[in-house]
């Protein structure tokens, strides 16, 4: 399996990429960074400055948007050379990328795909710029709590949320501290989509 990890050129929450990237790579799929802008993307700490984590692929700008400059795959055509994303959070990163059009094209082919999606911290709220929570639960960190339940989601305050609901697969988790249950639930949930598609 192909997992998309996408986050903004900056503000992603280092732990909550890693984590889950190494949880992927034990499992024995393929992640890849995908981005706004090519080469390195800033990590970061809380607000503290971390690593640097290179670009595998760019998505470009909306395709019935102006076409912006023109760099990176449209977010159709990438999205469909993977089998799950994975939306780390930090409070910059999401934030710039619901304002992306692009990357909010590329979540919103996996959910309409019915492709699964897990997304952690304030990451969801790049699915709530795609449309993606209405009728559906998920968990967040608590401030995003308004913002999904006006946008027609049910907001839960757990460790690690699994919503079945159709379009697609959608696990969900609040923080950091829950990253163990978050991966864990990927793992298990991602593996056992891909298995009834195989």
């Amino acid at each position: 399996m192909r997992i998309a990890f996408l986050t903004a050129p900056e503000g992603v929450e280092e732990i909550e990429l890693t984590q889950p990237w190494k949880a992927v790579l034990e499992a024995g799929w393929i992640p890849r960074l995908v981005s706004t802008e090519p080469g390195d993307v800033r990590a970061y700490r809380h607000l503290d400055k971390a690593g640097r984590h290179s670009v595998d692929d760019v998505v470009g700008e909306a395709e019935d948007g102006d076409g912006g400059s023109g760099s990176g795959s449209s977010p159709a055509a990438l999205a469909a050379g993977f089998d799950a994303l994975v939306l780390p959070g930090g409070v910059a990163n999401p934030d710039a990328l619901r304002m992306h059009g692009g990357a909010v094209e590329f979540v919103r082919h996996f959910v309409d795909a019915g492709k699964p999606v897990a997304a952690i911290c304030h990451a969801p709220w790049t699915l709530v710029e795609a449309g993606a929570v209405s009728g559906r639960i998920l968990t967040s960190w608590p401030s995003l709590a308004t913002d999904i339940r006006n946008a027609g989601g049910t907001w839960v305050d757990e460790e690690v949320h699994v919503c079945r609901a159709a379009p697609s697969l959608l696990v969900t988790s609040r923080k950091p501290g829950d990253l163990d249950a978050f991966c864990s639930a990927l793992v298990e949930e991602f593996g056992g989509h891909g298995n009834r598609r195989g």
